[in-house]
């Protein structure tokens, strides 16, 4: 079945109803934005970490359910599914805000700043929404309230995802976009099309960025094991010296990407972010253990990655007397925009944004897992600033920062963007 978008113009009449009795957006987007400031706030106040997010859950069934929607919850742990079927027939446009919190401290001065503490990994930590994502919550909150308010004229349903586990599952457990399609969400709702944004402190406040094809990078996990045989360091010659042997797997995995995938196709990186071996000065251990990430667009690439990856170290560790043990932990697959659909969406951000503040932006390294979203249906994903006028958005605190701030004002333009990204996908829908 093939799908067709054709761009709107923007300020394009969207609806099909008579204007003297259509609900008007713009007065409904209007009436929430106070409401999408209030929910942000109390969200980040009680952030909640991935598979935990009970009580947050609780806060977005209740709007939901207040509308009239058709509510499931429980999904992938602590999912919150909204459906909302509109007055006409058309498509279903699923979106999508995450919902989890990050370990992290908060050190932003705010009346409403995170004071909640919980344990991580055995360790006592804070609990801080330091990537936004109580932001997106919010604004998918306001996007269903205009929306709700109006589904008699809608030529469609609105599929809305409240995910958990975005930043990752507790170990040992399941979780996020992967799960929530394991248990069947889209084989359930038959979304047509699913859109998601996520803020950024890399732009300025209300500026959107997007990119069309392989947007953000897949990410995996690879751990390996060296194992020599333990000696006194004044004999090296009496073992096997597995540190001398990790160093070489370290320069030898470099010449993966450098030499021997073609990066013209794609980029991508291979990082060591930590190495353990030894308790002493004196004494050549038996084993290093080793452990890095791969970053990369292009998922043959990503492929050919791992076991090249695996068989430099096998063989460099062989050549020395030693044995080199390679686990590759996949992660999130690449997140490529559909190419149509992000061209199609264009008139949208345009009109939520302004006409010279939707601009396409560079490839990123991170990783999201709506990829899998949009890897069974066509996807669209970008990218709304919030870094406050008067700060260079270059220097900034990151996401993932203690001192991640946001720009309240820049809400509104991301509550309108995902409305008018529904509107424009279902006045356009056309099936052949």
């Amino acid at each position: 079945m093939k799908r067709l978008f054709l761009p709107l113009a923007i300020g394009a009449t969207l609806l099909g109803a008579n204007p003297a009795t259509a609900a008007d957006p713009d007065q409904l987007l209007k009436n929430t934005e106070a409401k999408v400031i209030e929910w942000r706030r109390h969200l980040h106040q009680n952030p909640e970490l991935g598979n935990r997010e009970f009580e947050t859950a609780k806060y977005i069934e209740q709007h939901l359910k207040s509308l009239g929607m058709q509510v499931e919850t429980g999904v992938a742990h602590t999912g919150v599914i909204g459906l909302l079927k509109g007055g006409k027939p058309g498509p279903t446009v699923a979106l999508r805000a995450d919902m989890d919190a990050l370990p992290v401290t908060e050190q932003v001065d705010l009346p409403f700043a995170s004071k909640v503490k919980t344990t991580y990994q055995g360790k006592d930590v804070g609990v801080m929404h330091a990537c936004g994502h109580d932001t997106h919550v919010a604004m998918l909150m306001g996007a269903a309230e205009v929306l709700a308010g109006m589904r008699d004229e809608l030529a469609g349903n609105v599929l809305f995802i409240f995910q958990p586990a975005e930043e990752g599952a507790p170990d040992g457990e399941e979780g996020g976009a992967e799960l929530m399609l394991k248990e069947g969400l889209f084989k359930k709702y038959k979304p047509d099309v699913a859109f998601g944004q996520h803020v950024t402190s890399n732009l300025p406040s209300g500026v959107i960025g997007y990119r069309p094809g392989p947007t953000m990078a897949s990410s995996d996990e690879f751990r390996i094991t060296v194992e020599g045989r333990q000696t006194h360091g004044s004999r090296p010659w009496g073992g096997v010296d597995p540190i001398t042997v990790a160093a070489q797997i370290v320069m030898g995995t470099q010449t993966i990407v450098s030499r021997q995938i073609d990066i013209t196709k794609e980029p991508a990186v291979v990082s060591f972010g930590k190495i353990d071996g030894g308790v002493r000065n004196n004494i050549i251990p038996d084993s290093v253990f080793m452990n890095g990430t791969i970053r990369n667009f292009d998922m043959d690439n990503r492929q050919q990655i791992f076991a090249k990856l695996k068989t430099t170290a096998e063989k460099i560790a062989e050549s020395a007397g030693a044995k080199a043990t390679v686990q590759i932990i996949e992660g999130y697959p690449v997140l490529s925009n559909d190419p149509q659909l992000t061209q199609a969406s264009l008139p949208a951000l345009r009109a939520a944004a302004g006409e010279k503040r939707v601009m396409e932006i560079p490839k990123i390294t991170g990783a999201e897992d709506f990829a899998y979203f949009a890897n069974e249906v066509p996807g669209f994903y970008y990218w709304l600033g919030v870094t406050p006028k008067g700060k260079d958005a270059a220097t900034a605190a990151s996401n993932h920062s203690p001192r991640f701030y946001v720009d309240e004002s820049a809400l509104k333009i991301g509550t309108k963007a995902i409305t008018q990204l529904t509107l424009d996908y279902m006045a356009n829908y056309k099936k052949q």
